[in-house]
């Protein structure tokens, strides 16, 4: 199982990495959304040796954008695409996440936090993220099955289920949320009506004609917007059947969604007795009545103000990490915009847009377009502004407002745009961004400034997607995304590669590239190829440490040595993790023959250590469920006193190569095939590649080891072997190709080995041989193996070479280095 396979919903209980620091202070985070972690990512980046960290989460999942559930729920993106932290992060920083057992209380005489498990934990400083709690209208029925808010994935999931059970909703609150709610439920296919006590839409960020725009545009795709509506009560007979207004009105509903507003999760604080107003208050450090606490994000109170936008907590949590390590930084609120995408429809409001007393508008309407922009002015400086259709100037008139200068020269093409103002009367999209002064806001949803964003492209960020890695601009919502187009262009001209699929985003360069690059030039070291290459991160991350860590490895065997830290948990470990945070071993078994010997061995680790379960697999092997993470050295230890090895079930290696039984035994069989299969094994195993890599040899055409949805198979014939390429038996399933027939078993083993072998020097990392032979075609592929016997020899020639260095278990290695540097790590985080 590799790192995506097992997901963001890896644990329910605790996933601990990371061994405590002696000199390190301990600080423990209350909250894994998007405040806390980014507190966390602030303080790594300033200083990532001074605390060690633990993160308790009430979610079972790793750190997400709640930004991004709304598209999620529109099936617009996976739960995968809006993590913002996998669990490598955690890893590679050291970091204990106590995933799904929320924190209960707080003993700040003791300096202990206690979760609902009953776990207690120490700590030198606590940081308190406990965000927001949805608030629901105390009606008649609040409480009936049925009736959710619109907060986390578990709110998403319900609606997910109710929409797949088809009927009727009903979305209370007109705000960003609740319109978000209703255009998901609506595109799943329920019938949808929305309720909002106010008389126009998301009245605190647009005016009343941009509302009544948006109003229709909804009411077109088919919703129902009833404005002025009261809520008087949800009716239903053991769950929600109707909701029933104060005018007498009711609604059927077999799903009701809260989401008339937020208020500050305080409950844990005050009951610890820390200052709390409206939300817990804070100085300008984010440090709280005790100084040795901490809060951050929506559950804060700042000079008498709470906020729920992104971009003030960004800062709050710049503010709290130079607090924490003694540099001056404090917290200064800053006027604040709002561009959203609500439900595909692009709003935008700064300011007062409202206007009043001496204030003068600006106004286009361009109904054919659906495009309507306010820009409001008080003694010739620009005050607010609120745009409906077209936000694109959304940050050109949020900076005049900040700055305040007199507009009067640029009145009469003010609301034209940046782009017309700045190019004298022509639409000049470069020039407007030119420009905006390097302070400039770009990425509202990450607080990232125009001079950040320039200096993420001037550090090695030559396309989008090495932008969004660097410093994170368009990388939330996309709506700034064609300003950060535009910024690419101007910095780079024709050389950027906005279009160029790289191998990250911490980079523009693709894996194509890369690969050459390591190999012309010689480099021999992770930092080595990021520093030369201009990586725009400076330790890389989840996607690109993994795959430079194989192509070091595949082009230097022997000679790189292989960095675990830069491997997915699952490799690290040597044994898959489950949802539980418990591991299942898989031991080799040599073409799915066994022994009583190894039969016993199994047996004794499954009583030994309890596993619950025993699993035979497609590969025909023994699979060992449950075991614990402090146990895993020793039932490595038991397995290879048996004479077991790892079966690599989870690298991007080798996995099986499954057999029938053959000529030896079945009256149809041709060949030996579980001899073959069982020779292949052995040369083959422990073999990194780039992607999981399954073998499969049949003894007749019959195909009982179903070699021919296989990566290598080898199907046996009277007159000798056909070996086919390519196959795949997963989601997406591929028959092979046949690459060409052969007389003899030595011929077979040469060309598996050369396969191979070309497969690993010239796929991409994570890219199974389907997709590769998809691209780069079968013809190539019997051109450098089947026709050509001097090539053939020298790639099976490498393929024995590196092998020679690979062919370690890696159980023994571990079980045997159970007090090594390298082990430590796992047996701390046991504990």
């Amino acid at each position: 199982m590799d790192f995506h396979d097992f997901g963001p919903d890896m644990s329910a209980g605790a996933l601990s990495v990371g061994a405590p620091g002696a000199a390190r202070q301990h600080l423990v985070v209350i909250g894994n959304g998007m405040a806390g972690c980014r507190a966390v990512e602030e303080l790594l980046a300033r200083d990532g040796t001074r605390h060690r960290v633990t993160i308790f989460g009430a979610e079972p999942h790793v750190n997400y954008n709640r930004i991004m559930l709304s598209p999620v729920l529109a099936g617009e993106k996976t739960f995968d695409e809006i993590v913002i932290n996998g669990h490598d992060w955690y890893s590679d920083n050291n970091i204990e996440l106590i995933a799904g057992d929320p924190v209960v209380a707080i003993d700040r005489a003791a300096k202990t936090v206690t979760a609902r498990s009953g776990r207690s934990v120490s700590y030198d400083k606590l940081v308190i993220a406990t965000g927001s709690d949805p608030f629901v209208i105390p009606v008649p029925g609040h409480d009936l099955p049925g009736v959710i808010g619109f907060r986390d994935m578990k709110d998403v999931d319900a609606m997910l289920a109710a929409a797949a059970a088809g009927g009727d909703a009903v979305v209370i609150g007109g705000g960003l949320l609740g319109l978000e709610a209703a255009h998901g439920l609506s595109l799943r296919g329920m019938k949808v009506t929305v309720l909002h006590l106010m008389p126009t839409l998301m009245e605190r960020q647009l005016d009343e004609s941009a509302a009544w725009l948006l109003k229709s545009a909804l009411e077109a795709r088919g919703q129902t917007v009833l404005c002025g509506a009261d809520t008087a009560a949800i009716v239903g007979d053991g769950k929600v059947e109707a909701v029933r207004l104060k005018d007498g009105r009711e609604i059927p509903a077999s799903l009701v969604v809260m989401a008339v507003g937020i208020r500050p999760s305080v409950a844990l604080a005050r009951a610890a007795g820390l200052a709390v107003g409206r939300g817990i208050q804070v100085d300008d450090h984010m440090v709280t009545s005790d100084a040795d606490v901490l809060a951050v994000g929506e559950c804060v109170e700042h000079d008498g103000q709470v906020y729920g936008l992104v971009a003030p907590l960004w800062d709050m949590c710049r503010s709290l990490a130079d607090g924490l390590l003694a540099r001056e930084n404090p917290y200064r609120a800053a006027a604040t915009s709002t561009k959203l995408k609500v439900a595909g429809l692009d709003v935008f409001s700064a300011g007062n847009f409202s206007g009043g007393d001496g204030c003068e508008d600006i106004v286009l309407r361009d109904a054919a377009r659906g495009v309507y922009k306010r820009v409001v002015l008080k003694d010739d400086r620009v005050v607010g502004a609120v745009l409906y259709g077209d936000t694109g100037d959304g940050g050109w008139y949020f900076d005049l407002i900040r700055k305040g200068e007199s507009v009067a020269d640029l009145r009469d093409v003010l609301i034209y745009g940046q782009a017309f103002a700045s190019g004298g009367g022509q639409a000049d999209p470069k020039a407007a961004v030119a420009a905006l002064s390097d302070d400039a806001e770009i990425c509202g949803c990450n607080g990232v400034s125009k001079g950040k964003v320039l200096a993420c492209i001037a550090g090695g960020a030559h396309s989008l997607d090495a932008v969004r890695g660097g410093c994170k601009a368009s990388a939330s919502c996309g709506s700034c995304t064609n300003i950060v187009e535009n910024l690419l262009a101007l910095a780079l001209g024709d050389e950027v590669q906005a279009g160029a699929k790289t191998m990250c985003k911490c980079t523009s360069y693709g894996h194509d590239d890369v690969r050459r690059a390591i190999v012309e030039q010689g480099m021999a070291s992770i930092p080595e190829v990021m520093q030369t290459l201009h990586w725009s991160t400076p330790d890389g991350c989840s996607s690109c440490r993994p795959a430079l860590n194989y192509y070091l490895l595949c082009a230097l065997p022997g000679n790189y040595v292989d960095d675990q830290q830069s491997r997915f948990v699952n490799e690290r470990m040597h044994a898959n993790i489950q949802k539980d945070g418990t591991y299942s071993v898989v031991p080799r078994m040599w073409g799915g023959l066994t022994n009583p010997r190894e039969l016993r061995a199994i047996a004794d680790v499954v009583e030994k250590y309890n596993a619950p379960m025993v699993k035979v697999t497609g590969g025909q092997r023994l699979d060992i469920f449950g075991i614990k993470k402090e146990d895993l050295p020793a039932v490595w230890a038991d397995l290879n006193a048996a004479g077991m090895v790892s079966g690599h079930a989870y690298g991007k290696s080798l996995r099986t190569v499954k057999t029938c039984v053959g000529s030896e035994w079945c009256r149809f069989g041709t060949q030996d095939s579980t001899g073959l299969g069982v020779k292949i094994e052995r040369m083959t195993w422990g073999s990194w590649m780039p992607h999981k890599f399954k073998i499969a040899v049949s003894g007749c055409p019959r195909n009982c080891a179903e070699a021919t949805i296989k990566d290598f198979g080898v199907v046996c014939v009277d007159s000798g072997y056909e070996l086919h390429v390519g196959g795949n038996g997963g989601i997406k399933v591929r028959a092979t190709d046949l690459l060409c027939k052969v007389a003899t078993e030595e011929e077979a083993i040469e060309h598996c080995a050369a396969f191979i072998q070309l497969y690993r020097e010239e796929a991409r990392y994570l890219e199974r041989t389907a997709p590769w032979i998809e691209r780069v075609g079968v013809e190539y592929l019997r051109a450098q193996i089947a026709d050509d016997a001097d090539h053939r020899a020298e790639l099976a020639k490498r393929f024995h070479h590196s092998q020679s260095f690979s062919q370690e278990d890696p159980w023994a290695a571990r079980a045997a280095g159970a007090e090594s540097e390298l082990h430590q790590p796992l047996l701390a985080a046991a504990e």
